[in-house]
């Protein structure tokens, strides 16, 4: 029968979860130490107990060695002829015993004994959390809540204690002492006050053991999880996929009415869950990880870097986002790709932008715009704007943004610059030095198109400065001479294919100039009554 004393250390291994040999040890060990420790010795000094009396005997053990000059510790070694004087029977290697009476062992030597005990047992006791859950890290566990502090909770896992950090709790949760959850095992730490066993409840792991619990068809293997992606307390994204055609990952999941994703839900204390069928076409996964929120398009920019490019519409972007942009940020977790999500409008700006890069960008100086004055030239310029281009590209509030430019000036800004492009608005004429400017050529096959409504008499008219071709006719050699653009009338006239006449212009004789436009101006009265 055993004893008392090793009872007691029975019951201690069972509390502390440690074999009772490793207490004997202890015990064995503390009152070595103290027995050396009472008779001021440094030989070898050990101790074993008796399991049915429970007496402990300490004693010195010396080794066998076989000549004087192998001995290198005259304490604890002794040669073999010295050892057969004590027992005949002892070999080179063997150990000879000599005990010491613990009986004078005090009340010192005996609290020396505890503590040895006690920190032999606190080193067991650790070994053994370490190899419980060191290597069941990701295992989902049931735990009572032992202690609230300020930032952790303390759970007791019935072996051991397990710490959870605030990183690892979920915001929406609070706990009482004594309440019991299921926490992730995330790691054990071997600190120098012992393992600690580190727990969390914002594990993704936790919500993939929930949905095994709740639906049986992720237990028996027909559902799989493929990702899961979380951010605890706000919002969890789950991709599912069935390896049956005739189940629905997404509802089976979900449940009748909701049932089965409603009492996770409740288990996660209101954490959203957002549950998406998983697909091995990286574009079409990308579309359903975003929802809510509906994509236009997606497209591969990078597969090496794995990068993907979103295309959404206007109105969708802030939901594509989500708030402080979670929702994008769960989808890139799920995808395990990086996401570049733009508008319909941003990827528009883009594209001009690389089109005129490519073009080489046209810069144009705004002093190429005549109709501008000089004024208003130095106040564009002053501001920066630099380059026909950039002023086309301004509306009319960004210019008058700029000093010294109101309202009118706006006005006389975009007239200047449609001119300049060639553009007029209905009713507006196009200025005498652009019709100047046109050459012979253009004037003759703007004529010959039907396209010019100007009869020849109306254009010498223009370029002479008169309104009609009658004023023409009234004009005195003199006025006709004195006009400086005498020259360029007639050479329009003398361009005149439609009429095949070709006149020469005598500078010497002004005379024949009028002569000439009475002739043009009759034929062109008698075609207007033919047409008549």
């Amino acid at each position: 029968m055993a004893s008392v004393l090793y009872q007691s250390i029975e019951t201690l291994s069972r509390d502390k979860g440690i074999e009772p040999a490793v207490v004997v040890g202890a015990v064995e060990d503390a009152i070595a130490l103290a027995t050396r420790k009472y008779y001021k010795t440094q030989e070898n000094m050990r101790a074993e107990m008796d399991r049915e009396t429970g007496e402990i005997r300490a004693y010195v053990f010396k080794t066998v060695v076989e000549t004087h000059d192998q001995v290198e510790d005259d304490v604890n070694q002794m040669t073999l002829e010295q050892a057969r004087e004590l027992a005949p029977e002892v070999e080179v290697g063997g150990e000879l015993r000599f005990y010491k009476d613990t009986t004078p062992l005090g009340r010192i030597a005996a609290q020396m004994a505890k503590q040895v005990i006690f920190q032999k047992v606190r080193e067991a006791e650790r070994d053994t959390v370490f190899n419980e859950y060191n290597h069941r890290a990701g295992e989902v566990l049931n735990a009572t809540v032992k202690r609230l502090e300020p930032m952790d909770v303390i759970f007791d896992l019935g072996k051991a204690e397990a710490r959870m950090p605030k990183r690892e709790q979920s915001r929406l949760e609070q706990f009482a002492v004594g309440e019991r959850v299921r926490v992730v095992l995330l790691r054990v730490d071997r600190a120098a006050k012992g393992p600690q066993v580190i727990v969390s409840r914002a594990a993704p792991g936790l919500v993939q053991n929930l949905f095994q619990s709740e639906v049986p068809e992720i237990y028996d293997g027909t559902v799989s999880i493929k990702a899961i992606a979380r951010e605890a307390g706000e919002r969890t994204k789950i991709a599912v996929m069935s390896r049956d055609k005739d189940v629905d990952p997404v509802g089976a999941c979900v449940g009748m009415k909701g049932m089965r994703v409603q009492s996770i839900i409740r288990e996660l204390r209101g954490e959203k869950i957002d549950i998406i069928e998983y697909s091995e076409e990286i574009t079409t996964f990308a579309e359903k990880a975003l929802q809510p929120a509906k994509v236009s398009r997606v497209s591969i920019t990078d597969l090496a870097d794995k990068q993907i490019e979103v295309i959404v519409d206007d109105t969708q972007l802030s939901l594509a986002i989500g708030k402080k942009g979670q929702n994008v940020r769960l989808a890139a977790k799920l995808l395990q790709w990086k996401i570049d999500i733009k508008s319909e409008e941003e990827k528009r700006q883009e594209v001009e932008s690389q089109m005129q890069a490519m073009s080489g960008g046209p810069t144009t100086p705004i002093e190429q715009v005549s109709d501008l004055g000089e004024a208003i030239l130095e106040k564009l310029i002053a501001a920066g704007i630099t380059t026909v281009e950039a002023l086309a590209d301004m509306t009319p509030e960004q210019l008058e943004e700029v000093p010294g430019i109101g309202e009118k000036t706006v006005e006389k800004i975009s007239v200047a610059v449609r001119h300049y492009f060639g553009q007029y608005e209905e009713g507006e004429e196009r200025p005498a030095s652009a019709l100047s400017a046109a050459s012979e050529t253009e004037v003759s096959e703007l004529l010959e198109e039907g396209s010019m409504e100007k009869t020849p008499e109306e254009i010498l008219a223009a370029e002479a400065g008169v309104g009609t071709a009658h004023e023409v006719n009234n004009l005195s050699t003199e006025d006709i001479a004195n006009t400086e653009e005498a020259e360029s009338a007639s050479d329009a006239f003398s361009d005149n294919d439609a009429r095949e006449e070709q006149i020469e212009l005598d500078n010497d004789t002004v005379d024949s100039l009028v002569d000439e436009a009475q002739e043009h101006s009759d034929e062109g009265i008698d075609d207007g009554n033919d047409r008549g």
